[in-house]
């Protein structure tokens, strides 16, 4: 993978929340490069929401409309998988 490709996503992981930070960077760091194409534009779609909307989605208030971007989600809320 393009390391300054990387280097954009690493800086766009950085929210206004210290607990988002954390869930996007490992996130990134650990499944990004060999997650699918599909998955990888979920990711970066995701990236584009506002921080309350990801806490929302994170803590299970709120469901992402996009079946990918739920799976993600899922992926970002159980650090295991």
């Amino acid at each position: 993978m393009e390391a300054a490709r990387l280097s954009r996503l690493r800086w766009r992981c950085r929210r206004g929340m210290r607990e988002l930070d954390v869930v996007f960077q490992r996130y990134l760091e650990q499944h990004y490069v060999a997650a699918s194409p599909e998955e990888q534009r979920a990711f970066e779609s995701l990236l584009e929401e506002q921080d309350p909307v990801l806490l929302a989605y994170l803590t299970g208030r709120e469901h992402p409309q996009d079946p990918q971007q739920a799976y993600v989600i899922a992926r970002l809320s159980n650090p295991g998988s």
